[in-house]
């Protein structure tokens, strides 16, 4: 197994814990996902895939189409993706993926929980070579012979796949998901969900206090609703 296996057994789909935080992600992802390639998912695989990682936190099918039909309405504002990094106390790199309507409000926000807990908001940059940009897929391997899986998508770029108690999970690098959503699709092969993550290329051991030290800045990251994704260099 390796570096993707032992991210997620660390994180255990931590981000989606809070149902409401899901809803409110998948809700933005819609959004910039209709913005970008229209309200048909027949024809805009970014938005099959969020309405795909919307079964998967039991979003309900009325809030999904809810959610689409407002996304069309050219009168809302989209949501801009910014990426933030700095360091949280103990020399732990952080690196916070958000979706804003509001630049200003967001960079005066998380910047304000790196002072608040000790931490220092780098430049942009200044972080984000530590993390290895990775795509992900969820699938349903129910009589499926990996082996034979991963040999077939060898060529469609997959560095690793493995099996949870949850199905199989591939990954890949970023560039390489376009490709492999295409093959699945065409293999009928079903989709739980899918997305992408960074994982950090090298994890820092601290102490249980060094460890709550930082907790406080994630937490208060994670609480931001203008906030999607929190990655850390920290040993979990």
């Amino acid at each position: 197994m390796g570096r993707a296996f032992e991210f997620r057994k660390a994180r255990k789909m931590k981000r989606w814990s809070a149902m409401s935080k899901a809803f409110t992600r998948i809700g933005k992802d819609i959004v910039m996902a209709v913005k970008e390639g229209g309200p048909d998912p027949d024809s805009n695989s970014r938005l099959r895939a969020v309405i795909q990682n919307a079964k998967a936190v039991n979003m309900p099918k009325d809030n999904v189409e809810r959610a689409i039909k407002k996304a069309s309405d050219k009168s809302l504002g989209d949501y801009k993706e910014v990426i933030f990094e700095g360091y949280a106390q103990h020399g732990i790199a952080v690196l916070i993926e958000t979706a804003t309507d509001n630049n200003t409000r967001t960079v005066a926000n998380v910047r304000s929980y790196f002072n608040k807990t000790e931490g220092n908001m780098g430049t942009s940059g200044s972080v984000i070579f530590m993390f290895d940009h990775t795509c992900n897929f969820r699938i349903n391997g129910e009589g499926m012979d990996l082996e034979e899986l991963e040999l077939e998508l060898i060529d469609h770029g997959i560095e690793e796949i493995f099996e949870d108690e949850d199905g199989v999970l591939i990954y890949a690098p970023f560039e390489s998901f376009g490709d492999i959503q295409s093959y699945l699709e065409g293999a009928n092969i079903e989709i739980l969900s899918s997305g992408f993550e960074r994982i950090p290329q090298v994890t820092k051991k601290i102490s249980v206090e060094q460890a709550a030290d930082v907790e406080k800045l994630l937490e208060k990251l994670e609480e931001d609703d203008d906030v999607q994704n929190v990655y850390h260099t920290m040993e979990e």
